[in-house]
């Protein structure tokens, strides 16, 4: 049975698998990007994990816009403890746990710890072959982004309280 919890130190070597399986070294965050997310943001960095293997996790700090901005890939604060936008830096499924709802359930755990937290919204930027999962998903479709990250094309996803 997989089971959700907070980012713990001793995971930065999992995490950092997977998100090399999901994500081109252009877009991937360095290890130094995870361990400060894991430091400053543990209470919105969640992952899935089935008999102490991490399968998948999503994570992003609390916001005070409504859409990603490149910077914070590179730089976060420590989450605030109400009000803002719960944002999406990352969210990632190894290869091997793919197509079992995984990267759904994750998403659903945010969502409730953004209501939990009265969070305005959620708040997430993917490529084009992603918009229709966030979109079945409740998330709206805004457009383009502003977002250069990796040099790639992102769409602001988002979805309000």
């Amino acid at each position: 049975m997989i089971s959700l919890r907070n980012v713990q130190s001793a995971d930065l070597e999992q995490l950092m698998a997977i998100e090399s399986e999901g994500f081109p070294r252009e877009e991937a965050a360095t290890i130094e990007a995870f361990a400060e997310r894991i430091k400053l943001m543990p209470d919105t960095f969640i992952v899935a994990e089935k008999d102490g293997e991490i399968l998948g996790y999503i994570n992003g700090p609390i916001i005070n816009q409504p859409y990603i901005t490149d910077d914070l890939f590179g730089k976060i604060n420590e989450n605030p403890k109400r009000g803002g936008y719960q944002s999406v830096l990352g969210i990632a499924v190894s290869k091997k746990a793919r197509n079992q709802g995984i990267a759904k359930t994750l998403v659903v755990k945010m969502e409730k710890l953004a209501e939990e937290n009265e969070r305005e919204g959620i708040t997430l930027t993917c490529k084009k072959d992603l918009v229709s999962f966030y979109e079945n998903l409740g998330f709206a479709n805004h457009g383009l982004s502003d977002s250069k990250h990796g040099g790639v094309s992102w769409y602001n996803m988002a979805k309000s309280k």
